[in-house]
């Protein structure tokens, strides 16, 4: 079990003031019985009025609005989280087989993360990619396990060579990216075989390492979705946060907004991760 306390702060500065600035939040971690948010704050300077709600992935969304005019933004969430390791799987498990994988997509939960996605394409080409790296894997679990082994041995992490834009099928060429590209690879290849795959946005602590983090869970019938990092070739356990889930980064991006007036801007982006007490 850890406590860990997040301090995530996004700055953007305009050449010159913009106005009806209106924008989307996903910042606030997730509770469930793998981790608990025992407490969240988030300041917006200029100041507003912030309202919330719970968008179609059950995701935490706060939005507000600045209408006058300003020069700079700035968005800055703490939260408080307790975790567990309590979603880590036995990596020789056998749960589900994959000769009843098909049983998925009369899942209502699943359908989402079956299907292709603004930034995960699906075809043939990906598809035959993910049976040859498969093999002969009878098991549902073993399968995306081996898939995720796959992207952690053969991927370069380079970070600015991909930027948040950068779709599946580009990073799946150049063999090359970061944690989003990772995770995007994850889950094109399993829903290529038709097992249920979803984004996760979140964050991984390890001392002198402050920065957010993506990967993946898969379905499995019996079990629920189980996560998998192919970034560090591992399950997620009490280092890791959730904050939140999707088909794809698309779904998930921490802040999402516009404006208008100048497209001249900067943004600077800050995670501060450690044990609670650490970091004030």
């Amino acid at each position: 079990m850890a406590r860990l306390q997040v301090v995530h702060r996004t700055r953007y500065g305009y050449a010159t003031p913009v106005r009806e600035s209106f924008n989307e939040v996903r910042l606030r971690p997730v509770s469930n019985e793998h981790q608990r948010c025992d407490s969240f704050m988030l300041k917006v300077l200029p100041a507003v009025n912030l309202r919330h709600y719970e968008d179609f992935y059950a995701n935490c969304v706060h939005h507000f609005e600045v209408i006058q005019p300003h020069d700079s933004l700035l968005i800055e969430a703490t939260s408080r989280v307790e975790t567990n390791a309590s979603n880590v799987l036995d990596p020789g498990a056998t749960p589900f087989p994959m000769a009843r994988i098909d049983e998925c997509g009369r899942l209502e939960r699943c359908f989402d993360y079956l299907q292709g996605s603004d930034y995960v394409a699906l075809d043939a080409d990906l598809w035959r990619l993910a049976i040859d790296i498969a093999g002969q894997e009878t098991d549902a679990w073993q399968a995306a396990q081996r898939i995720s082994g796959w992207i952690h041995s053969t991927f370069s992490y380079v970070p600015r060579a991909t930027n948040a834009y950068t779709r599946m099928s580009d990073a799946l060429q150049r063999r090359t990216g970061v944690c989003q590209d990772y995770a995007h690879v994850l889950v094109g290849l399993c829903r290529s075989l038709r097992i249920p795959a979803l984004y996760v946005s979140g964050y991984f602590w390890t001392p002198g390492a402050d920065a957010s983090h993506a990967w993946g869970e898969v379905y499995l019938p019996g079990l629920g979705w189980r996560a998998l990092d192919p970034t560090h070739g591992t399950q997620p356990d009490e280092r890791y946060i959730k904050v939140a889930v999707g088909r794809d980064y698309g779904d998930v991006a921490p802040t999402r907004g516009h404006y208008k007036g100048t497209q001249e801007r900067s943004i600077d982006v800050r995670v501060e991760i450690g044990p609670v007490g650490e970091n004030g």
